[in-house]
């Protein structure tokens, strides 16, 4: 069932690059950027079941800016359609320049996630939470 497209977007994931990130011309590799996509497809997914959730698709990744040592990365997610035992993630990549601040449109991306249990076999996703949600805040002694 496809999702109203006038949802909004969320903040799913933010960080700075860091020199591990980059290759020697100063910029950040599009691997690391395409890391970013589907960790933040897990968070979006996450937020609508507490479930492993496996990427079994990605669409078309194509740059238009490049990611520069420093950068701040953003990535922001919304759902796009909702299946079964999937949803489908869209995701907007945006670098805030480090040298001033401009926030710049680096990609976009497609992801399909899928609820599991712990065998691996696809579950509604909509179904009560698979995983054990640990008591928050500190044991007592």
């Amino acid at each position: 069932m496809p999702a109203d497209p006038e949802t909004p977007w969320s903040l799913a994931l933010r960080s700075i690059t860091q020199p591990s990130d980059g290759n020697h011309q100063g910029s950040v590799f599009g691997g690391v950027i395409m890391s970013m996509i589907d960790q933040a497809s897990y968070v979006e997914a996450r937020r609508h079941g507490v479930h492993r959730w496996l990427t079994v698709a990605i669409e078309k990744i194509e740059f238009q800016a490049p990611v520069w040592m420093g950068d701040m990365v953003t990535c922001w997610t919304r759902v796009s359609r909702f299946g079964t035992t999937s949803v489908t993630v869209e995701v907007r990549v945006e670098a805030e320049r480090f040298t001033t601040g401009d926030a710049i449109n680096v990609t976009t991306a497609t992801v399909t996630m899928v609820a599991t249990n712990a065998a691996g076999k696809p579950i509604p996703f909509r179904s009560p939470p698979s995983m054990p949600i640990a008591a928050s805040g500190p044991k007592p002694h």
